[in-house]
């Protein structure tokens, strides 16, 4: 009997703001930016890549590019996407 699997998708599971916080809290004390920016793609996609395009006046397309694993995000558009999704960005002392 073969096994069936699905795609596991982090967005369906990011229901709440306090998921979504602590969804990128993880990824950013694993400190690899690659999984950051994939991180801040997919709470931009829990809440709508549409919705977050226009509040940042960057392309659909573009985000979903820029906001992936093999993305490169430059820091202001991480800034406007954590704007966007209502998280902010702190610095502690380490």
């Amino acid at each position: 009997m073969k096994t069936k699997t699905t795609l596991w998708d982090a967005a369906e599971h990011l229901k709440t703001k306090e998921d979504m916080a602590a969804y990128m809290a993880c990824a950013l004390e694993e400190g690899d930016s690659s999984l950051i920016a994939a991180a801040l793609g997919d709470i931009a996609r829990a809440q709508g890549m549409t919705k977050i395009a226009k509040k940042t006046g960057l392309g659909r397309e573009s985000l979903y590019k820029t906001l992936s694993r093999d993305g490169n995000p430059e820091l202001t558009t991480v800034l406007k996407v954590f704007d966007a999704v209502g998280l902010k960005l702190k610095a502690v002392p380490g």
